[in-house]
């Protein structure tokens, strides 16, 4: 008896190379798609150079899975997104930096002043990623646990106001700081309450300016929470102890 031939599973097997060209081409079509539906606008050069990326890949002959550089087709569908992001992003910088000159100017006005009264030592400014902050020391406008601006510190107080009228106007914030001397009298149970009066009470006499608008302001107290200085030292509590106008980005 002759022994039957087994069947070998070669004998079956379906020539299925086809599938490779047919699955680059849905492949690329699929990229089309993509493409098309991410570009808002059509840019003629940039439909060009899109139509080159494609062709190159056709001529060559050669599948997607192949190709050299597919970071270029996925280059190609972001063009026009980032495209529409840019000029959006250039005018926020653009306006960043004019309002950053209006600041400087600002406070180059406010140092003026400073240098012609002679207040170096109880008027400082700094221009900041927040805006432009004018610190006014301790012994400017306070007595010692007091939240009261003192009768001849009145008149730097109104002066101080003049330098805030901008054009065009900005929002502004006063704050109150305190050293970390525990204080609890009659009037203020700890140096939160201290520092917010402070504030309320200088921004009280700013706003007396006629040419300022009340609707600009408001007041913050950190009582001693937001040093600049060593509280272990007196010089470094006086530091500490301080009212701080800040003027606002625009932008």
């Amino acid at each position: 008896m002759s022994r039957r031939r087994k069947k070998h599973h070669d004998d079956e097997h379906i020539d299925e190379s086809w599938l490779i060209p047919y699955a680059d081409l849905l492949t690329l079509l699929l990229a089309l798609f993509i493409v098309l539906f991410s570009m808002s606008s059509i840019d003629a050069k940039k439909f060009q150079a899109l139509s080159e990326v494609f062709n190159e890949v056709f001529s060559n002959g050669s599948g997607i899975l192949e190709y050299p550089n597919p970071v270029s087709i996925e280059n190609a569908a972001v063009i026009d997104v980032q495209d529409e992001i840019e000029p959006d992003e250039e005018k926020d910088v653009i306006d960043h930096q004019a309002d950053m000159q209006e600041l400087e100017s600002i406070q180059k006005r406010i140092d003026s002043y400073i240098a012609e009264k002679d207040l170096s030592k109880m008027l400082d400014t700094s221009l900041t990623d927040e805006g432009l902050l004018v610190l006014i020391r301790d012994n400017v406008l306070f007595t010692s646990g007091s939240d009261q601006v003192r009768t001849e510190d009145m008149e730097i107080a109104k002066e101080i106001s003049d330098l805030l009228v901008i054009n065009p106007p900005r929002n502004i914030i006063i704050s109150g700081h305190t050293d970390n001397v525990p204080i609890n009298n009659s009037k203020f149970a700890s140096n939160w309450e201290l520092s917010v009066m402070r504030a309320v009470n200088f921004m009280k006499i700013i706003i007396e300016n006629d040419r300022l608008d009340p609707s600009w302001f408001s007041a913050k107290g950190f009582g001693e929470f937001e040093p600049i200085a060593t509280n272990d030292t007196d010089d470094g509590k006086a530091q500490n102890r301080r009212v701080e106008i800040l003027i606002l980005p625009r932008n």
